[in-house]
């Protein structure tokens, strides 16, 4: 039996199935190359959006030959239907990232580690801001290029700093814990901060009103889901999963007939849409929704099964990150700033993050490991590069071409270094790498 589908649908699928292939097929390789030299296999999957998006020889492009269409900064509806299609794919790919740090990380392990992580957030936020700020101000001083410049050198993306730890197997340890912690925090503390940004672009004045409003959302969100996973989870699951008796003793009648992946895969997708609607970010929602299950996800199966989904949606995130890069736009003006601006994001970030280590008063945690995991820009810097060369100021956008290129850059730069440093710094500071997770006795219901 065969199925005849409509000719332009087969036409679509071919082009979808060739895209996939080609692209998923150069990061795998790539990644295993790098991983090779013991280099995070991110960043060779990184390097394949660069050389896909650039490899062009005559009127022949990469590009071209996977009818694959970048958006033009600043024009509404460039970019085609297979760009999209990458950009969804990326989507997804982080969010299952962050639910699967999100299952790595307890509510118990987050709070002992609170107010270090608070500080690193917010002197991770204002320094950077400022000397974002300030550059742009002595550079053409244009008001609205410095303000996003300002936001832009503000965002951490947590998503490329967890997966660099997840490689090295450290996400144990107490470094890892603040920065993914500070980095939550700082995506709030980020969206508010283009919140304001953005208002006073589009309307020349602060909304009070609404930066508050969503001031108490993110934090309510935020402290209803940790109480969630710390009150409620443990009664539920023990009526799920049965008593602790039958689980240490490996007994199947534990098991539920619930299929606990199902679940798992709908809370994450439910919070991360809830987040999206209360102008968070998704990925904040998929981290909260893999800290629910937490304490159950070695029993269940989740980390193994949630990998082998990362393992197909992930590469293509990172792709993504390189596809923004367009090598022919820089000139040796713009290299300058663009280099002066990578300066300043690494150090600004690091230096503020570091002294919230010190000033948090933990003596055994490395500000190094933290200054350093906090660096990468990654998406989020893209973002909001994005946002701003779409919003029309006196005619023009509130971000020009050029400041866009530089931002992606150092976005990509940023997220490309850190790994490198993050991961000689955990060396240096735990010779290699922790045993993989053992198989716990303990359990975190109580027998009824």
């Amino acid at each position: 039996m065969s199925i005849n589908y409509p000719l332009s649908m087969t036409v679509a699928m071919e082009q979808v199935m060739i895209i996939l292939c080609v692209l998923f097929t150069l990061a795998f390789f790539a990644s295993a190359v790098f991983k090779r030299f013991g280099v995070p296999g991110l960043i060779g999957e990184i390097f394949v959006g660069i050389f896909v998006a650039n490899l062009v020889i005559g009127d022949w492009s990469l590009l071209g030959f996977l009818h694959i269409e970048r958006p033009i900064p600043g024009v509404a509806g460039s970019g085609n239907e297979n760009w999209n299609m990458i950009e969804m794919i990326a989507e997804l790919g982080i969010v299952f990232l962050l639910f699967v740090v999100g299952m790595e990380t307890k509510v118990k392990d987050l709070t002992s580690v609170g107010r270090t992580a608070m500080l690193v957030a917010v002197l991770g936020v204002a320094i950077p801001f400022v000397a974002g700020y300030a550059l742009m101000m002595a550079w053409d001083g244009n008001i609205y290029h410095a303000m996003f410049m300002g936001a832009a050198m503000v965002a951490t993306s947590i998503g490329i700093t967890a997966q660099a730890i997840k490689d090295m197997k450290m996400m144990s340890k107490k470094e890892s814990r603040i920065i993914i912690g500070a980095a939550v925090i700082d995506d709030i503390i980020g969206l508010i901060v283009l919140a304001v940004v953005a208002g006073m672009a589009m309307t020349g004045s602060v909304d009070y009103i609404d930066i508050t409003e969503m001031m108490i959302i993110s934090v309510m969100f935020v402290a209803l889901i940790l109480l969630f996973c710390a009150k409620a989870v443990p009664k539920i699951a023990c009526k799920i999963l049965g008593s602790c008796e039958k689980r240490r003793t490996k007994d199947p009648g534990w098991r539920s007939n619930i299929d606990i992946f199902v679940v798992a895969i709908i809370v994450c997708l439910l919070l991360s849409t809830l987040a999206y609607q209360m102008r968070l970010a998704m990925i904040i929602g998929a981290f909260l929704a893999g800290m629910i299950f937490a304490d159950y996800a070695h029993d269940a199966g989740l980390t193994k099964k949630m990998e082998s989904l990362t393992a197909f949606f992930l590469p293509f995130f990172f792709v993504y990150v390189g596809l923004h890069i367009d090598l022919s736009s820089f000139t040796a003006s713009l290299l300058l700033l663009a280099a002066i601006v990578i300066v300043l994001a690494f150090v600004t970030k690091y230096v503020g993050c570091g002294l919230g280590v010190i000033l948090g008063g933990k003596e055994k945690i490395s500000p190094h490991i933290v200054g350093t995991g906090m660096v990468p820009r990654g998406e989020v810097g893209i973002i909001v590069a994005t946002i701003g060369i779409g919003i029309i100021v006196a005619g023009e956008p509130a971000l020009t071409n050029d400041l866009f290129a530089v931002i992606v850059l150092m976005a990509v730069v940023t997220t490309l270094i850190a790994p490198f440093m993050l991961s000689s710094a955990y060396k240096k500071k735990y010779g290699g790498r922790e045993p993989e997770d053992e198989p716990r006795d303990d359990c975190p219901c109580e027998d009824r």
